[in-house]
């Protein structure tokens, strides 16, 4: 049976994974957004279904006026003697961290503050209770690039042992991503080198001994697509797990430039999480054949049904859904789903999406080409700047909204694109009435905005290229969100934003 590629589409980059009995369990990195580290749950490697976030209180996770992309790096999730611990950066305020939980769905403890330079945290828990603490070199301090190890308790944060440099890979531009696995009588140190771009690859190293010394891989780089004319890109950042027949895999990152002939490469939709067998030669080495693409055999894996999930959210629910994600610390005066029952209520702040500070804003991940987004919005402003909308957000400079405000005096729907230092109200109608339907359409070139009364037909209002809010002109390690968004008046707009629906379809 076949599976498709990729596994967790959108951005759900740097992956890492780990098997519970017959379930698995997989975190990705978040950057700037709230709350962090989604989690997800499979029985068969392919069908993914989030269950929680690790990180989903303000004490775990300061991202007060985060730059973006900054924020939460690259996530390892392990379990031990009945504890889940995930490990990550939070390049922010600069500290790396342990959570715990004793269920994958929460609650996660209080963060374990380590005295542990670099970034990409990992941990092994070896056979004999010892734990390894594995990372990257800390480039305040001017060390040799490479992979750096010591061992750790877990439990109270201690370093217990010398920080070591263990290998320094082979020669690819910032070793990083380290993953140490205990397989049989050797010790495999997977890492990412090349720089998360299209030089990305993932290398191997093993030795007898958790420190080394460690031989690399005679086949090098165990894993990439640089130099390949595959509509994956970027291959890199990689984990292995094993299947419940032995087998083994591995899921790792990857892009998939818009298919735009003659455009040039641009991906929009973030780094994403993707899925490959793993074999092993006669000499011990793991081995991935051909290119990965985005239909793979399944070969052993028990495939179950894919999920049908709603792709309209009435905001009927106390909480909101795990794919919803605030951007930075929210304010809890700017949102509520309480204040109107059945409505996502946002109170527009003097923050606009072109600042870092803490914004009305409840987004989810674009995570197809061709896609069209919906919501409908009663809103009543009164004075000029007070706004709310749609959103297509990369980040604080490049992003394109629809929104109904008020301009000049008076009431309008507008698109607006903000394109690094240039910004333009593409195109704006007096619009009088306090419900209106907003709409974007997504295909691999272009964004079309309309917008309709609730029995009227759609009117196309403007458009935006997909490729401006790509991360080859955005910069960035994110992808791109479809926000509900308020903007007002400091301190807090008067005229509050109801959003009755909000709807994903493709």
């Amino acid at each position: 049976m076949k599976y498709q590629n990729p596994v967790i589409s959108g951005f759900h980059p740097d992956p890492s994974i780990c098997k519970v009995g017959e379930d698995f369990y997989l975190v990705t990195s978040t950057f700037e957004y709230f709350p962090s580290v989604p989690i997800f749950h499979s029985k068969d490697l392919v069908n993914w279904k989030q269950i929680g976030h690790c990180l989903t209180r303000d004490s775990q996770l300061p991202l007060h006026e985060s730059k973006s992309s900054m924020g939460i790096f690259a996530p390892t999730i392990r379990y031990n003697n009945g504890k889940f611990y995930m490990i990550t950066t939070n390049l922010t305020i600069g500290k790396n961290f342990i959570v715990w939980a004793e269920n994958p769905e929460g609650p996660w403890s209080e963060p374990i503050w380590l005295d542990w330079p670099g970034i990409d945290p990992s941990l092994l828990f070896d056979e004999d209770g010892k734990v390894y603490l594995t990372g990257t070199q800390d480039i305040f301090r001017g060390e040799a690039s490479g992979i750096y190890q010591a061992v750790i308790n877990v439990e109270t944060g201690e370093i217990l042992t010398e920080r070591r440099l263990i290998w320094q890979g082979t020669g690819g531009a910032h070793p990083e991503g380290p993953h140490l696995y205990k397989i049989k009588d050797h010790y495999y140190l997977m890492i990412a080198e090349g720089g998360t771009e299209y030089g990305h690859m993932v290398t191997m190293a093993r030795s007898k001994q958790p420190f080394g010394p460690f031989e690399s891989h005679p086949n090098n780089p165990f894993l990439t697509h640089r130099s390949s004319d595959s509509p994956i890109q970027a291959t890199g950042h990689a984990d292995l797990v094993q299947y419940i027949d032995g087998s083994w895999w591995t899921v790792f990152l990857g892009i998939r430039p818009a298919p735009i002939p003659f455009s040039g490469k641009h991906h929009h939709l973030g780094r994403e999480t993707y899925l490959a067998p793993v074999d092993w030669n006669e000499e011990g080495w793991p081995v991935i054949g051909a290119q990965v693409e985005l239909e793979m055999d399944g070969r052993t894996l028990k495939l179950e049904e894919k999920d049908q999930l709603s792709s309209k959210d009435d905001f009927n629910d106390a909480n909101l859904a795990f794919s919803w994600n605030f951007l930075r610390n929210p304010s809890e005066e700017c949102w509520s789903l309480t204040d109107r029952p059945g409505y996502l209520t946002l109170y527009g702040a003097s923050t606009s999406l072109n600042d870092l500070g803490s914004q009305a804003f409840v987004g989810r991940r674009q995570q197809h080409f061709d896609c069209k987004v919906s919501t409908l919005l009663e809103f009543s402003p009164t004075k000029d700047g007070e706004e709310a909308g749609l959103t297509v957000f990369m980040n604080e400079r490049f992003h394109y909204e629809i929104a109904l405000g008020i301009r000049d005096g008076v009431k309008k729907v507008f698109v607006r694109r903000r394109i690094g230092s240039l910004w333009k109200v593409e195109s704006e109608h007096v619009y009088t009435e306090e419900a209106i339907i907003l709409n974007v359409h997504a295909d691999a070139k272009n964004y079309t905005f309309s917008y309709q009364r609730q029995d009227g037909e759609a009117v196309i209002l403007g458009s935006g290229e997909c490729s401006l809010l790509s991360t080859e002109v955005a910069g960035g390690f994110t992808g791109v969100y479809f926000g509900l968004y308020a903007a007002g008046i400091r301190p807090k707009s008067s005229a509050p934003a109801y959003f009755d629906w909000f709807e994903y379809s493709n």
